[in-house]
């Protein structure tokens, strides 16, 4: 599928393995020679990042500048001459709650490193980003008010997100779009009868939309319980 898709830049996450694991057949994906890989500090098979590109950045950046999440392997930023693309898996509030605040910490952290990029020149966001925004972005929103992923905490995280200048491609282009979802779990054929989650996306400065020429979820594409989504822009 991604050669058949052939980005200018693929971006993973949670990919679970450091530099020396990862696959041959990943390596030698043609088109995308340059490839930058983040993993998890002494926890093999936990978190990890990878961006692989088809010309070679300007410059690769590891982390947000926080100790206390840097040594996840959650974000790696290649930038390019026109924009900065930034990879990134936003850590799992977790059952029960108990990591909501090192997950807020995570927000308020990661915001201020995406402002800081948008002050030089602009970003694209792409990423396994941990929340289902409104209640159109769930399937079912009531049941999940209090689990991770859909509390009111990572949500207004979302929105002061968007509040600082950056926006959901995807629901830009398509505000109305119901069961646009990117994420089922494995359990009770989720997938099959569309119970999902969006929890992936494209998010870009706002001086980007009129490069901006679609943002796609594959949803019938499989091998994860995520499905890859696309940002087309003309930059």
């Amino acid at each position: 599928w991604v050669q058949e898709e052939a980005p200018d830049v693929l971006c993973l996450q949670e990919t679970k393995c450091g530099v020396s694991a990862v696959p041959p057949e990943i390596r030698a994906l043609p088109g995308l020679p340059h490839q930058f890989w983040a993993s998890a500090e002494g926890r093999p098979g936990y978190s990890g990042v990878g961006l692989l590109a088809k010309t070679e950045p300007l410059n690769v950046t590891y982390g947000i500048g926080d100790p206390e999440h840097d040594a996840d392997g959650r974000v790696v930023t290649a930038e390019f001459p026109s924009l900065f693309v930034v990879c990134a898996y936003v850590p799992n509030a977790g059952r029960g709650l108990v990591r909501l605040e090192p997950r807020m910490r995570f927000d308020a952290a990661f915001l201020e490193f995406l402002r800081r990029l948008d002050a030089q020149k602009p970003v694209l966001l792409c990423g396994d980003l941990n929340v289902a925004h409104a209640e159109i972005d769930l399937c079912h929103p009531r049941a999940n008010r209090a689990n991770p992923g859909f509390t009111p905490q990572e949500r207004e995280g979302f929105t002061r997100l968007l509040g600082a200048g950056f926006v959901d491609s995807f629901r830009h282009l398509y505000p109305e779009a119901r069961g646009a979802f990117t994420f089922w779990t494995y359990l009770g054929g989720a997938r099959a009868r569309n119970v999902g989650w969006r929890l992936d996306y494209a998010v870009v400065s706002r001086r980007l939309l009129g490069s901006l020429c679609d943002s796609k979820i594959r949803s019938t594409v499989a091998g994860s319980d995520h499905c890859p989504i696309t940002a087309l822009l003309a930059v």
